[in-house]
């Protein structure tokens, strides 16, 4: 069957478009996390369908693409996918029901979610998943270099803070490869990079993520204090002292949150709810 061509439609800034044509990085995008063949895939900011192609060719069962951008809607809504494999929804991804969207499709879980996403939404669609039930498997997503770097860092790296920590309470990260502006069209102001994301087994997730976004916001966003100082107000806001949490949480008062790795980030969650 005749591939029907991609979608010539200029990208657009408020959307936050950058758009990938070469077919060797889109396929290396696609397969980044694993093999697709069989699989439900979950791509979000499809655009022109570079990245919804490569995702078919290497055989996904099922792939369910949204796209804010009618443009683009409606160009992939056209193609004649063999099979029904390719499910297009005109809406924002960040209105979703994904359990819904999957089963409306006939796919499978866990789905996997491979995407270009777009950079003025890819990160709380990102943490949206992170706290997304068992529909979601492993992600392969593409970034900005400095979004790739936070969610992937280390405890004492320069960029570790909030979204490390979220993202080992539940999974395993490594960025895959970067690329340049260069590669994009229109090409970004800075380098970009693929985070793959694979789920941990339910035996080793932490569950309240809640509980961890409200503790690393408050360290964090005072990350040159003391955690003795940094999470006075949360502590106070559940009745509790800095200190006591701490204590509980067998954790240095005089300790900054960058050097506290994930296990110290959960008990100090357990001791700041229990």
């Amino acid at each position: 069957m005749t591939k029907p061509p991609l979608t010539q439609a200029p990208a657009r800034k408020a959307l936050g478009q950058h758009f990938l044509h070469d077919p060797d990085i889109l396929h290396r995008v696609a397969l980044a996390a694993g093999p697709v063949r069989g699989r439900t895939v979950i791509e979000v900011g499809p655009g022109p369908g570079g990245l919804t192609r490569a995702l078919l060719d290497e055989g996904a069962r099922t792939l369910i693409a949204v796209e804010t951008d009618a443009r683009f809607a409606e160009a992939l809504g056209s193609w004649p996918e063999e099979g029904g494999r390719l499910h297009v929804h005109n809406s924002d991804a960040r209105k979703m029901n994904w359990a819904e969207a999957i089963t409306g499709a006939g796919g499978e879980t866990p789905a996997m979610i491979i995407a270009n996403l777009p950079y003025n939404v890819g990160t709380p669609l990102f943490v949206s998943w992170l706290k997304a039930g068992d529909w979601r498997g492993e992600m392969a997503l593409m970034f900005q270099k400095e979004v790739a770097l936070r969610i992937c860092a280390r405890p004492g790296e320069a960029h570790y803070g909030r979204l490390a920590v979220l993202t080992a309470a539940v999974a395993e990260a490594h960025i895959a490869f970067t690329l340049p502006p260069g590669a994009f069209k229109p090409p970004p102001k800075v380098d970009s990079a693929v985070a793959v994301i694979t789920p941990l087994t339910a035996d080793r997730r932490f569950e309240d993520l809640e509980a961890l976004e409200r503790l690393t916001a408050a360290a964090f966003g005072q990350r040159r204090k003391m955690l003795r100082a940094s999470l006075k107000g949360i502590a106070k806001a559940h009745g509790k002292s800095a200190l006591d949490i701490l204590e509980a949480a067998k954790l240095d008062p005089t300790a900054r949150a960058e050097t506290i790795d994930q296990v110290g980030w959960r008990r100090l969650a357990l001791a700041l709810v229990g």
